[in-house]
């Protein structure tokens, strides 16, 4: 088999297929949250907490300095209030996901618990029921 049909079987396989679409809808959904977090649920909290910008909250190591050429150094910092976003973007998720995941549980679940019809019987079967019956009567 060529390298090529083989890529092609692998590459077009369901499940691969699947994968690729679950990573596009995961990124996409990244992308939400993070932008549900520091659009819609950082600002107020800032404002509840006295009109802090998260995002503005960093450690200084190193001012901001001129070197003797006149070239402009940046500062050096710790960006905790970025961490705190990205903390909140991945509670978000993952309680999102563990929500996702309960529910297909329990779908699951039930579809088990239903009772199935009692399998029909083989030919087999009839017949030593009736020759089990035959035998009952004499």
């Amino acid at each position: 088999m060529s390298l090529a049909k083989e890529f092609k079987e692998f590459a077009l396989k369901g499940n691969v297929v699947d994968l690729a679409v679950g990573v596009i809808i995961g990124g996409a959904f990244g992308k939400i949250v993070s932008c549900l977090v520091s659009d819609v649920i950082m600002p107020p909290l800032g404002v509840l907490l006295g009109g802090v910008n998260f995002s503005d909250i960093k450690i200084f190591l190193k001012d901001a300095a001129v070197d003797m050429s006149g070239k402009a150094i940046p500062a050096v910092t710790i960006n905790i209030g970025v961490f705190i976003q990205t903390v909140i973007d991945f509670t978000i998720i993952a309680v999102a996901i563990f929500a996702m995941i309960k529910v297909m549980n329990t779908l699951r679940r039930k579809k088990e618990e239903e009772p199935s019809a009692p399998p029909e019987k083989t030919d087999e079967v009839k017949l030593l029921e009736e020759i089990r019956d035959l035998m009952k009567n004499k």
